[in-house]
Formats: structure tokens, sequence, C-alpha cells
């Protein structure tokens, strides 16, 4: 049994969940509303507050769908009321971020200032200048808007110039030493 697919998920309050005949589950929160169409085998029951998922065989393929679905499931409502943050820094001199409108304007050394628009659904804020958070409902835009903008500028190992995640940690690498005579 998967360890993580036969743990049940408790469905706060607020929060309505559908499951539809084609596998569709549409979470609806107080501010978002996701929708998802997950793979057809999968057994989802939903017993008051509580929802479980369950798979038809031992298959291995039934296997690796099980604590899958039950992960998608469980982000779509940790989505719908918390959200989703990710943290990138700056680091660089002169490089910078800030918020025109909805527009992300990098200034990242480049001759040109760096410009970005969110997807829908995600918001990001600039709360200092080497800063940037990323913020939706769905962990895979967030995640994948997070390292778009990442992607800009990667950070290099000399100097650890660029734009990282705020939990990564940049080896750094000695530089070129000066030759012998």
């Amino acid at each position: 049994m998967s360890r993580i697919g036969k743990l049940p998920i408790t469905i706060p309050a607020g929060v309505d969940v559908k499951v539809s005949d084609d596998n569709t589950i549409t979470v609806k929160g107080a501010k978002e509303t996701l929708t998802r169409t997950l793979h057809p085998d999968m057994i989802i029951k939903i017993d008051g507050q509580t929802l479980t998922v369950e798979r038809p065989s031992e298959d291995k393929m039934h296997k690796s769908l099980h604590g899958l679905t039950r992960t998608l499931v469980n982000n779509m409502i940790v989505g719908v009321t918390d959200g989703f943050t990710k943290t990138l820094e700056i680091n660089g001199v002169g490089y910078r971020a800030q918020l025109q409108g909805k527009k992300l304007v990098l200034s990242l050394g480049y001759s040109h200032p760096v410009e970005y628009t969110a997807p829908e659904g995600i918001t990001l804020e600039v709360p200092a200048p080497n800063q940037i958070l990323v913020k939706g409902a769905n962990k895979e835009v967030v995640g994948e808007t997070a390292a778009k903008i990442r992607e800009f500028r990667q950070p290099e190992p000399y100097k650890g110039k660029g734009i990282k995640y705020s939990y990564e940690h940049i080896r750094r690498k000695e530089g070129k030493t000066g030759a012998k005579k």
C-alpha cells in the first residue's frame, strides 16, 4: 500500500470538493477555484469532510498513480485555502526588481531591462529591491513561474550573482590563481 496514497485528506470548512463521472475534480475555496482531470482508474471517495483515494488493483501503474493522485488533490485543497509561495533572492551589484503595474521589471546587468508578465492566477510581489515573491493557488504554476524568473539570470558559482531561491545554497568556486614564472 502506498504510504502517501492511503492517508485521508481532511476537507476544511469553506472548501467545496466535487468529483464528476470522468474523474474531473473541482475544488472551490473562498478566493480560487481549481479544476483537474485525474486518471480514470483512480477511485476518489468523499465521506463527509474526508476524502480518500483508492486504487483498483495492485498493478504497478496503479501503485504509481495512487500516491500521485492523492498528492495532487491535497495540493489543490491546500492551494485554495492557504495558497503557495516561492521566494526568490537577487544577488549582484545593481541587480534589482520592481513592479510596474502587473509587469515585473528586472535589472540584471544586461544592456536592457527584462520585463516579465505573470500568468493568470499568479501574483508577484516585490517587498525589497532584491526579493521577489511568487504567490498563487496552483502549486505547479507557482513553481513554473519562479523557475522562469530564475532563468533570466541563474546564479553563477564564482561571484554568486544572479537570481536564486531563498532556500538554495550556491556552492562557491575559487577563481583563477596568478600564473607562475
